[in-house]
């Protein structure tokens, strides 16, 4: 099983200096495109149909899609499904092996800091939850009933399903998510060195009025949240 986040993009080598200013290495240049901070495996996907979401790969799909049909509407495809999440990700199961050796390592290396996940907004978490379930997501932390809950799969990749009105900030569906233990501002310093604009500036979480969490995106859209948790 390997998961790679997918962001669209506008211009392919456009994309491609975000994520190297980013410190990202590119560890496939073409058919697909793959940047990696050492934790997340992104595609960047020049293809006009191609939108922000999650490809999971393994040999069939065949019973978790028919679970699937039985919760939400589900786009058979040549390559498996296409199905989006309670939030209005895009999924794409793909059947077969990825064709890359992409193995994550101990420790995320770009400017980011620490990868921890993608993070999704719902209306219903019991619902989306029931979804990743059956993709073989294992909860980890939290719950419904907590207004939030996080999930981790044996591909190595997590999420983290939010409850409507928790996070007073912008929220992009779906944005990875890096925590960085109260080191943020370091790695804030990096990011505008490196010439990247910050969509928000977030102070609401510190009493003296600090910008120590902060979004950017990707020129497909993508959202990032870096924040000093």
């Amino acid at each position: 099983m390997h998961a790679i986040i997918q962001t669209p993009c506008p211009s392919l080598e456009e994309s491609l200096s975000f994520y190297t200013k980013l410190g990202f290495k590119v560890v496939s240049k073409e058919n697909p495109t793959i940047v990696s901070d050492g934790k997340a495996f992104i595609e960047i996907n020049p293809d006009r149909f191609a939108r922000a979401g999650l490809k999971l790969y393994q040999e069939s799909w065949k019973e978790e899609i028919a679970k699937l049909k039985a919760l939400l509407p589900v786009l058979e495809t040549e390559k498996g499904a296409l199905f989006a999440d309670r939030s209005g990700v895009w999924i794409y199961l793909i059947e077969g092996k990825l064709e890359l050796d992409l193995k994550a390592e101990e420790n995320s290396f770009s400017h980011l800091g620490n990868f921890a996940g993608l993070s999704l907004e719902t209306i219903d978490i019991g619902a989306a939850a029931e979804i990743y379930e059956i993709l073989g997501f294992t909860k980890t932390m939290g719950g419904p009933e907590q207004g939030w809950a996080a999930y981790q799969h044996a591909s190595g990749i997590g999420i983290s399903l939010m409850k409507p009105n928790a996070c007073p900030h912008l929220f992009f569906n779906p944005s990875m998510t890096y925590f960085n233990g109260g080191k943020n501002l370091p790695v804030i310093a990096k990011i505008k060195e490196a010439g990247i604009p910050i969509t928000e500036g977030i102070t609401v979480f510190n009493k003296e009025g600090i910008v120590d969490n902060v979004i950017i995106r990707d020129p497909g859209g993508y959202g990032f949240f870096i924040f000093n948790d």
